[in-house]
């Protein structure tokens, strides 16, 4: 199977995060954590559920595979997240040193590449764009939806 894809694959269970996120009227966006290729961790927005503002999928997904193996550093871990991230959760994936991000939609409003395109760890290599259409449109009718 060529990366092209394995990054689908992988982006649809993070898609279907997105799906639990909104299912509990949650911004949908989630993510993934990849390991040798088996999911290690997931996550979805909880920020209303929890009533706490970092309780982002990309946080979920990190601590969950954190806890799966055990300590703090996700090398040789991939991120899938349906949104790219915040300069919050960018902050974290490069604290946890993972090896590889890739989003689906971008976030020219919010996305961490707003405020600075070196927060990752300098050897964390990015992928964009990956089933970009549907994430977008999973955001984009979640908001349109919030205005009606």
């Amino acid at each position: 199977m060529e990366q092209r894809q394995i990054d689908e694959k992988f982006m649809r269970l993070a898609l279907n995060e997105a799906r639990k996120a909104l299912d509990q009227q949650e911004v949908p966006i989630g993510a993934v954590v990849v390991a040798d290729g088996a999911v290690i961790g997931r996550g979805h927005n909880l920020v209303e559920t929890l009533s706490d503002p970092t309780a982002h999928a990309e946080m979920q997904a990190l601590t969950a595979a954190a806890s799966t193996l055990g300590g703090k550093y996700l090398q040789k871990c991939t991120l899938y997240v349906t949104v790219e991230p915040c300069i919050m959760c960018a902050g974290a994936i490069g604290w946890a040193q993972v090896s590889r991000v890739v989003w689906g939609a971008d976030d020219p409003k919010r996305g961490y590449r707003r405020y600075s395109e070196s927060v990752f760890h300098p050897k964390t290599t990015v992928t964009s764009g990956v089933l970009a259409a549907e994430c977008e449109t999973l955001m984009t009718s979640f908001f349109a939806g919030l205005r009606d």
